[in-house]
């Protein structure tokens, strides 16, 4: 069938409808790959009551802003869904998904400009984790899209050059026996200057803490660069919140991320942002717009705002649940910064009466705060709030709830920290 994409959606789809049925609706059909305004001769895959699921089969007609894909694995690996459109039209693509977003969602118009921070598009992640396969011969990549199966893969174009070049030294290791079997995934990650980096192994339950001390130091051995290789072994029950257990390391377990003039203690398991280009960009917009006495930062991390928030308070309280980061954390704090290791919803539940925030710093994952965060955080009527979202859907719920609660929007900002992927951060800046 013959079809013209009407739009693109979060998820990396475009919008096709079926031709219309008895009661003249067409369904919606989501096909990969596409872009708005190409037609395109279609294959159906799956077939629901409400939607359908198809692929393109057939470029007829091509839209002016499709360009030829920078990697050989483009549309058989999972990682990446735009490299067949322009950088420039990656971000209107991205700029209009996410007002539809709020359009529908929330029913908000943005009535402020969206200001559009631009990346670097290739080389750009500071991070890769990579699945592993020893047998029946060693292989290392990502999963094929849509799937669960592995597709080996020997360069990446969106990871630093250095983590290519650690890609290329596994390569060799793991084809030479090097990497012990119970090994299952492979995190390289990389700091600011791409000098350095820091190695995660996870594996298999039943790994013996000497496989993984020789594995380790086999990879450190080869990668002059790592400062170290730290091994866990991935949790039996699929249902614990705990963080892995750390069987062995090799050399440090964590590396020193600078960005601007704060450096960072990051260790294995920890989480840090991904695009070393725009990570102090980042920072800037979230902390740069106000100083006073009091800023509440959480979902805090390693202290990415709090430690810059640091500068311009008297005080922040920062908050984090997990140990590993909530460590980083504390070692990152100057000494204006107390540090909490409780959920958000713990620490609002226990102290929202007491609390006097001048600004509030949210940068929650992607399930977004719900309706009880929102709640709480209302309650503590902070004159300034800014949430750094990487969902739109959930961003737009929050945002509905915070607005109700009497906060307008003063600005808003979409920084491009996964280019050639669906993925987007945002950025909103809200005052009472």
């Amino acid at each position: 069938m013959q079809l013209t994409i009407e739009k693109l959606v979060y998820g990396g789809d475009g919008l096709a409808r079926l031709p219309a049925d008895e009661h003249g609706r067409g369904k919606a059909m989501f096909l990969p790959f596409v872009l708005k305004g190409e037609t395109v001769e279609a294959e159906l895959l799956e077939d629901k009551r409400s939607f359908a699921r198809g692929k393109a089969e057939k470029l007829i007609l091509a839209s002016p802003q499709r360009v030829e894909p920078n990697c050989p694995y483009f549309q058989r690996c999972g990682g990446c869904h735009y490299q067949h459109a322009s950088y420039e039209h990656q971000l209107e693509i991205k700029a209009g998904i996410l007002k539809e977003n709020l359009r529908r969602l929330a029913k908000l118009e943005l009535g402020t400009e969206l200001q559009i921070h631009a990346s670097p598009p290739w080389n750009y992640r500071n991070r890769a984790r990579l699945k592993v396969q020893t047998a029946p011969e060693f292989a290392l990549g990502y999963y094929k899209f849509n799937s669960r199966e592995l597709l080996p893969v020997e360069h990446c174009p969106i990871t630093s050059p250095l983590i290519n070049r650690a890609i290329a030294v596994l390569w060799q290791l793991g084809s030479a026996g090097q990497i012990a079997q119970q090994v299952q995934e492979i995190e390289i990650f990389a700091d600011a200057v791409d000098a350095r980096l820091l190695i995660e192994l996870f594996c298999a339950p039943d790994m013996a803490r000497a496989s993984a001390r020789q594995c380790a130091e086999e990879i450190k051995t080869a990668l002059p660069e790592a400062v170290g290789v730290v091994a866990f072994r991935s949790s039996i029950s699929t249902h614990s919140p705990a963080e892995p257990q750390t069987l062995v390391a090799a050399g440090e377990r964590e590396i020193t991320y600078k960005a601007g003039k704060h450096s960072y203690r990051i260790s294995a398991g920890a989480f840090f942002q991904i695009n070393r280009h725009l990570t102090q960009e980042l920072v800037n917009i979230v902390t740069g717009s106000v100083s006073a006495g009091t800023a509440l930062d959480l979902y805090a991390g390693v202290g990415l705002f709090s430690t810059a928030l640091a500068g311009s308070f008297a005080q922040v309280i920062a908050v984090e649940p997990s140990p590993i980061s909530c460590s980083d954390l504390s070692y990152n704090s100057p000494g204006n910064v107390r540090t909490v290791r409780a959920t958000t919803e713990q620490f609002l539940q226990n102290h929202t009466v007491e609390l006097k925030p001048d600004l509030l710093v949210l940068d929650p994952p992607r399930a977004g705060l719900g309706e009880s965060v929102v709640r709480e955080l209302a309650k503590l009527r902070s004159p300034r709030l800014t949430y750094v979202s990487c969902d739109p859907a959930t961003l737009s719920r929050d945002l509905a709830g915070l607005l109700v609660a009497g906060y307008r929007i003063e600005q808003a900002h979409l920084i491009d920290l996964f280019p050639q992927t669906f993925h987007l951060e945002s950025v909103f800046q809200l005052v009472l």
